[in-house]
């Protein structure tokens, strides 16, 4: 109840100060997968799940659970709160077991924002590529082409999921993490060149 509330209360005010666009719906699958995304400010999850009518489960650090009723919005949303400093095996836990359970899962695989918007993309942290693994999971790319302002449009882009299959049933020691953790990072500027190459060619 609390969910559907907190959507009709916060989706036409935030489309009017942050209009959103989501292109690709329709290259997300049915049933689990993790959704990497780039991240540009703290306003990047609301305006995606605002702007779906799927529930899914969203990693978010812990501080942002601190405040009580945007902590209770936010777990409401699907949110998973997870200690940055440490290693969470909690959080780990929840993650597997959404997808366990055939849910979606959102992502920043930066673990942090980008400050400054002339940055493209930070260091990809192992957390996304070993849970991918461990639960055989695909992951689509989201591509947020520009820090969130006010009256501006903010356009999300999904590309095409893909597999870390050839690390399915490896050691994931920290070699081999760090290779699946290049590829996610490809995958994802790909998509961001891919952005760009359709802009120039409408030109």
């Amino acid at each position: 109840m609390l969910l559907w509330l907190a959507r009709i209360l916060l989706w036409l005010p935030l489309n009017i100060l942050h209009p959103t666009f989501i292109k690709g719906r329709k290259n997300l699958p049915k049933g689990k997968v993790i959704i990497s995304c780039n991240h540009r400010s703290n306003w990047d999850i609301a305006l995606y799940i605002l702007n779906t009518s799927e529930k899914i489960k969203i990693l978010a650090k812990k501080e942002l659970f601190k405040n009580k009723l945007f902590g209770a919005i936010l777990r409401n949303f699907g949110g998973i709160e997870i200690d940055r400093e440490a290693t969470d095996i909690n959080a780990i836990k929840a993650c597997m077991k959404a997808l366990k359970d055939n849910k979606k899962l959102f992502i920043f695989p930066e673990g942090t924002r980008l400050k400054n918007e002339e940055d493209i993309l930070g260091e990809i942290k192992s957390g996304l590529a070993m849970i991918a693994i461990k639960t055989k999971t695909p992951i689509a790319p989201i591509w947020i082409e520009r820090k969130p302002k006010l009256f501006r449009k903010s356009v999300y882009h999904i590309g095409k999921p893909f597999e870390l299959s050839e690390f399915y049933g490896k050691k994931l020691d920290e070699e081999t993490l760090q290779k699946a953790n290049d590829i996610v990072r490809e995958k994802m500027l790909e998509l961001r060149e891919e952005i760009l190459s359709k802009k120039k060619k409408k030109k």
